[in-house]
């Protein structure tokens, strides 16, 4: 029998990320790389495998792999199709490289995409990612839409100065499809960016023009329907909810459990460990999950 995991909290664990690199294509300004510090080399393929399988023992109902940027790894289509049945699997791309994969993403059994995309402005994307590359991300969204790998979701993290000026924009690019939602992302207090944009304001405009908010499970975030466009807001810092509904468990690019994304003081190593000691240890973290925000 399928057991959920629980931690003390009472918040069931239904959600697994899996950051397979830390390795990245891009240099944006406010990356937070999963909240990994001076990773050690990245699991094998036969790691990730072994960990999937486990997770599917306490009820995973999804996977989302992450980086770094997942898709420079040569064995990504190995670990899709290794996914076990029941488990719903996405992957969180700079899209870069999407364009050329997307075909075969979805005929290895990815569900769906999340795209980080942050301007919509060619001068505005190398500013913050430091790669004159809009064009590749904007045919690999076009790749995935075509492809199934739906709905495909583009996270834009709000950057005070830079990009919070081309919101009516990301707006105006989604409006009228079902299968792009936009997700704006307040920004976290990662590397020393100081472009932080509350977003506020942004509910506030966006509550004034919408025909509908619905609110998520994940994380309690509100979702507004307006004028034919689909947008998320996600505000991990001003959020009282937001530990409160979290399923994540994390995985870091090294082979480490991470209760939480916040926090790098109670990973546990998982390296080499496979059946029941693995097991363990799985238990073992989400007992240790508590929420950051209290």
């Amino acid at each position: 029998m399928v057991q959920t995991l629980k931690d003390s909290y009472g918040r069931p664990v239904t959600n697994l990320r899996i950051s397979l690199t830390s390795r990245c294509n891009l240099s944006c300004i406010y990356c937070h790389a999963e909240g990994e510090k001076d990773p050690d080399a990245e699991m094998s393929t036969e790691e990730i495998i072994e960990i999937m399988n486990v997770a599917a023992k306490f009820g995973i109902r999804s996977i989302k792999f992450t980086g770094g940027e997942p898709l420079i790894r040569p064995d990504i289509l190995a670990i899709l199709r290794a996914v076990p049945p029941g488990i719903e699997s996405s992957v969180t791309t700079n899209g870069i490289l999407l364009a050329g994969m997307a075909d075969n993403l979805k005929k290895a059994g990815l569900r769906r995409v999340n795209v980080s995309l942050d301007s919509l402005n060619p001068d505005t994307y190398k500013r913050i990612t430091g790669c004159d590359c809009l064009g590749d991300v904007l045919a690999g969204i076009d790749a995935a839409l075509k492809a199934g790998l739906t709905p495909v979701k583009l996270n834009m993290v709000v950057l005070a100065g830079i990009n919070d000026n081309e919101i009516d924009d990301f707006l105006t690019y989604v409006r009228g499809n079902r299968q792009l939602v936009l997700q704006l992302i307040e920004l976290m207090h990662f590397k020393d960016c100081d472009y932080h944009g509350d977003l506020r304001g942004v509910e506030a405009m966006l509550a004034s023009r919408s025909n509908q908010i619905l609110t998520r499970r994940m994380h309690h975030r509100k979702k507004y329907c307006l004028d034919g466009a689909e947008v998320e807001v996600v505000r991990p810092l001003h959020n009282t909810e937001f530990c409160t509904y979290c399923n994540r468990l994390r995985v870091t690019s090294d082979g480490k459990l991470k209760p939480c994304l916040l926090r790098t003081d109670n990973h546990l190593s998982i390296r080499g460990k496979k059946g029941t000691e693995l097991e363990a240890l799985f238990r073992q973290a989400v007992e240790q999950r508590e929420p950051f925000f209290k």
